[in-house]
């Protein structure tokens, strides 16, 4: 019942975006930006996730993060994850400053749920070269969720932590347990049992309870959280899952481009000359936004 109401009042309350053939969006969640340390689950993708946005700002795309962009369990100050990434976040200034860029929190930045956080560690940064102040996201509003209007459908897009107790009516004890006990096994092989990425008892559990609400209300729906990428092919209930950007090989994300929506997927491939290339691949898809 819990997560009948989250995801409902979620969708009533979520921001409006009309989208149509000249729209496109790309989104990544579970980006889980750290301080570059040896936890930083982020680091050996950075280079894979940095030449991704560059190949979408060049083609003109919105970049949608759906959560856990920044890995704000494990570190306490904000600014020692944008200093590890500064070149991460140049980028998606220059998306911001473009109007091409949203923000969804997660649970792992529930932070940037509070006005006062957002505008404490988002709306302005040191820069460490010129001892200067200067402007990083002036402004910015980090929602709970988007809702894009198409003409044949409504897509809704949120983290997906709604509802799951551990890591969200609980987020403030699984964060002290991640951060000062946790992270440190995590280091040396441990996994977090709270984690529906780690757990998979949990993550079915949760993806029956999003499935059930799918199938109540017939709302098509993209989401992180699991880590896991999902597409819904044709008969299928209308849920997508971005996966993460955390993973051991390669990173994935939806796109959606031409009125049609794709599943994707980053990597650094091997050509027949031994020359190491970032290759994207549409792993699934398309299927046309009106036949969903």
């Amino acid at each position: 019942m819990r997560t009948k109401y989250k995801l409902n009042n979620a969708f009533k309350n979520a921001k409006r975006i009309p989208i149509d053939e000249n729209t496109k969006i790309i989104m990544f969640s579970d980006v889980h930006r750290g301080d570059n340390s040896l936890s930083d689950e982020f680091a050996h993708n950075q280079t894979l996730y940095h030449y991704a946005l560059e190949y979408y700002y060049r083609r003109g795309y919105t970049y949608i993060e759906l959560g856990d962009g920044d890995e704000m369990w494990e570190h306490k100050h904000f600014r020692h994850i944008r200093y590890a990434h500064s070149d991460i976040f140049m980028l998606l200034k220059k998306f911001y400053d473009d109007h091409r860029f949203e923000m969804i929190y997660g649970n792992h930045n529930m932070e940037f749920k509070y006005r006062a956080s957002v505008k404490r560690n988002l709306y302005q940064y040191k820069d460490e070269f010129t001892d200067k102040i200067e402007p990083l996201f002036p402004g910015i509003k980090v929602l709970e969720s988007i809702v894009l209007e198409h003409e044949s459908k409504d897509i809704f897009l949120l983290h997906g932590h709604q509802g799951d107790f551990t890591n969200d009516q609980l987020w403030l004890m699984n964060r002290f347990f991640l951060r000062y006990f946790w992270r440190f096994m995590h280091i040396v092989g441990f996994r977090n049992p709270a984690s529906p990425a780690k757990n998979i008892h949990h993550r079915h559990t949760l993806e029956k309870r999003y499935s059930k609400w799918i199938r109540e209300k017939n709302q098509m729906l993209i989401m992180g959280h699991t880590h896991r990428p999902k597409f819904s092919e044709k008969g299928d209930l209308p849920y997508f899952n971005t996966g993460t950007i955390v993973h051991p090989r390669n990173i994935t994300g939806i796109e959606i481009v031409d009125n049609q929506i794709q599943l994707v997927a980053w990597k650094v491939g091997i050509q027949d000359d031994g020359i190491l290339q970032v290759q994207r691949r549409v792993i699934r898809g398309p299927r046309k936004i009106s036949d969903i």
